[in-house]
């Protein structure tokens, strides 16, 4: 039995997929990448706020038809601050 998945880029585009709850998650996040012509490295996907790993399944992640995964670009370079008290 196959469950439907949302899943929102940055950009607010829906993409829906049919993936079964023993499916890896892989599989999903690769068709979403190739459909939005991303590729996997710069990508991050999150369910309930938590990171997705590649080999969670819907199962794992107790996923119900029509839950929402959200896409975010990776976060790159960045600064650091140090607050020196005395």
């Amino acid at each position: 039995m196959s469950e439907e998945a949302k899943v929102v880029g940055q950009d607010g585009q829906i993409v829906h997929f049919k993936i079964k709850k023993h499916t890896q998650l892989k599989k999903l996040i690769n068709a979403y990448c190739e459909k939005s012509k991303l590729v996997p490295s710069t990508v991050r996907f999150r369910f309930d706020g938590q990171p997705i790993a590649e080999s969670d399944t819907p199962q794992s992640l107790e996923m119900e038809d029509g839950d929402t995964i959200e896409v975010f670009q990776q976060q790159t370079g960045g600064k650091t601050c140090s607050v020196i008290l005395s």
